[in-house]
């Protein structure tokens, strides 16, 4: 196997505090506790390492990550590193006087999620009375400060009819670009496959109306697009292909190629308290499980697409297929996606509860409470 490139991007994930229980959480099931956290000093030299490693964009998530109450600091240290810094956020824990500390910082960017386009279906799924009228009056604040605005809608059964409206509030916010994310299944998320997949019919019109408004906002607003994975004939290019392109960094300094890599139990995870960020990646186990394509099994190995999408997500091969190095059930090519295609439909026929996420010490929420 050739050395693999620098890695472009990391997203470090500073804590799995978080003020929302969104029923689509795709962090661990097991979540760690703030104690175990990094320390302000630990992330300063992990944002170091990274930057002499060659990332270039750094992509600071949780959780919430204002639940940290350094994260001004390590703002400031990711700026010092050289390191381009987007902010991801549910916006609830931030103020006016807090975001013009992180423009201060340092701070180039912020990524706001939204969970609805009505404070009612925003506070049911966010399970936070009140979250989608402080969302707006932080997008009003990230505004009149100028920082550049990403809008992530994260869309599934219940919300998808208002696609529309949320590209609308993009435009409203001055959001240069959204990202229109059906939601995928992992971690908390598959426990609520049949409250939440989307029907065929949704994605399909999903799709048209993304494609519609790709061309009617162009050079207004950039669209990004994350379709209903179960409904698909092709998966996507999961991570641009595993340890490729960029790592992320866990609460507890874990090294992961993907966001849901635990999920493959015979996996062996680095940390950076003990080995260099660049040692991690170039030399680790679970970074070289599957790089490339030599680990392939037919119908991967031998298919056109094997550089095109990499055989899909290891993660979602694990989670359906019991098997990370089979193809991805949602390829048309998997001998399970029938399968697949009918558990989607029953998922999407399915009636059933929001089941809310909820941190350790923290009550399981009734909607928008």
């Amino acid at each position: 196997m050739t050395k693999p490139k620098p890695p472009i991007a990391m997203l470090a994930e500073l804590t799995h505090r978080c003020p929302l229980s969104c029923p689509y959480c795709s962090n661990p099931l097991e979540l760690t506790r703030q104690e175990a956290e990094l320390s302000t000093d630990d992330w300063s030299r992990v944002f170091r390492e990274a930057a002499d490693l060659g990332v270039l964009q750094l992509h600071l998530s949780g959780g919430e990550p204002a639940a940290r109450r350094d994260l001004e600091d390590l703002v400031r240290a990711a700026c010092d590193a050289g390191l381009y810094t987007n902010l991801i956020t549910s916006g609830i824990g931030l103020t006016e006087r807090r975001l013009r500390a992180l423009d201060e910082a340092g701070l180039d960017h912020i990524q706001l999620s939204l969970q609805g386009t009505t404070p009612e279906m925003a506070d049911e799924i966010g399970g936070y009375r009140g979250g989608f009228a402080r969302k707006l009056q932080v997008a009003e604040w990230i505004g009149r400060i100028g920082f550049p605005l990403t809008l992530n809608a994260v869309l599934h059964r219940r919300n998808l009819h208002q696609l529309p409206r949320a590209l609308e509030m993009a435009l409203e916010m001055g959001a240069r670009r959204i990202e229109v994310a059906t939601v995928q299944f992992h971690g908390w998320a598959l426990k609520n496959r049949d409250a939440l997949m989307p029907t065929k019919a949704q994605a399909e019109e999903a799709t048209r109306l993304v494609a519609e408004a790709r061309t009617r906002l162009k050079g207004q607003l950039v669209i990004d697009y994350v379709p209903a994975d179960y409904h698909s004939d092709y998966p996507k290019r999961c991570m641009g292909g595993w340890g490729s392109t960029g790592l992320n960094v866990a609460p507890d300094g874990t090294v992961l190629p993907c966001h849901a890599a635990q999920t493959i139990p015979h996996l062996r995870f680095d940390s950076v308290r003990e080995l260099p960020l660049a040692e991690i990646w170039y030399e680790g186990a679970a970074f070289d499980a599957y790089r490339g394509t030599e680990w392939m099994q037919e119908p991967c190995a031998s298919c056109e697409r094997k550089t095109v999408d990499f055989g899909g997500c290891r993660c979602q091969a694990m989670a359906l297929a019991h098997d990370p190095a089979a193809t991805d059930p949602v390829c048309i090519k998997s001998p399970r996606h029938v399968d697949l295609q009918a558990r989607a439909a029953a998922h999407a026929a399915a009636a059933a509860p929001l089941s809310y996420r909820s941190a350790p010490g923290k009550p399981v929420p009734t909607p928008a409470e």
